[in-house]
């Protein structure tokens, strides 16, 4: 006998032999390490494929399920070492720096950043004002970030992610011009719950029966930013600005990219960000 079908689920397995003996093919299943796997005799092999590929065919929009539109890369528990940075970073600068006066030098000045202190914009994301503000944005960043880069890999999501802070900072900046302050990660945490949004949307709208799903994930988004990016001091604008900077990345990466990049890929990526945020530091520091 050969094998037909391999890894399937235990429902998969349970309609395919239904549909084989429905049709008198005879067969052999046995449960593996990665799930189920069928096997039919040699002479009855195209039969037996014609078969299925017929009835799947005919049964695509009862069969649909929330498969992903692309493979996801792997587990990875890079939020948690972005969370760590984030909190050497505040003790860094929090020690023997008058804080005040950083904030005022780093921070996203709407003013400074339309004058053209851009790296503002990258180096205000990195600076909290206390102990709470950085570790909701560290929870944050811990989770929404792990996902995002769950999805699309370590260095293409954490590019994202900097990037769709860096656009909210800077959108932000367009909207006050002028008298506005903010600082924190928080503009990039809601970026990364844009692009899950983004991804989840995508993920759902090409499924037959699943349209109407499909608009569920951005009321959720929307509801997550209103119950934690709307508080008191709180830059909701920044928030927004950041969430819609990941819904139309993430956007991108479901339009344009079927599975994630390849590790060597991941490495040059990642090393974007890295750099943004050496640069844009040595240029507040006067280097450059």
């Amino acid at each position: 006998m050969v094998i037909i079908f391999e890894n399937l689920s235990a429902d998969q397995a349970d309609t395919y032999r239904l549909v084989l003996s429905s049709y008198g093919i005879s067969y052999r299943s046995k449960k593996g390490k990665h799930g189920w796997s069928i096997s039919v005799n040699d002479t009855e092999y195209e039969k037996a494929l014609n078969t299925i590929e017929q009835y799947l065919k005919e049964n695509q929009d009862f069969h649909s399920t929330d498969e992903p539109l692309c493979h996801e890369y792997h587990k990875t528990f890079t939020g948690l070492w972005v969370s760590a940075i984030l909190l050497a970073f505040h003790v860094a600068i929090t020690i023997g720096n008058d804080s005040e006066v950083f904030v005022r030098t780093y921070g996203s000045s709407a003013f400074h950043i339309l004058h053209g202190e851009l790296y503002r914009s990258v180096t205000s994301l990195m600076i909290h004002a206390s102990v709470v503000h950085l570790a909701g944005n560290m929870l944050g960043i811990a989770i929404f970030g792990t996902a995002v880069c769950t999805i699309t890999g370590w260095g293409v999501g954490w590019f994202m992610i900097l990037a769709t802070g860096v656009l909210g900072n800077l959108m932000n900046a367009v909207l006050y011009k002028t008298g506005h302050l903010s600082i924190g990660a928080s503009t990039a945490v809601f970026g990364a719950v844009g692009i899950l949004v983004a991804h989840q949307f995508f993920k759902k709208f090409r499924l037959p029966g699943q349209r109407m799903r499909a608009w569920l994930p951005l009321g959720a988004g929307l509801a997550l930013l209103s119950i934690l990016g709307s508080g008191e001091h709180t830059d909701l604008m920044a928030h927004l600005f950041g969430f819609m900077a990941g819904l139309i990345l993430g956007a991108f990466y479901g339009v344009l990219v079927k599975q994630p990049a390849a590790k060597t890929y991941q490495v040059c990526f990642l090393l974007i960000p890295i750099i943004v945020l050496v640069i844009s530091w040595m240029r507040g520091f006067g280097y450059g």
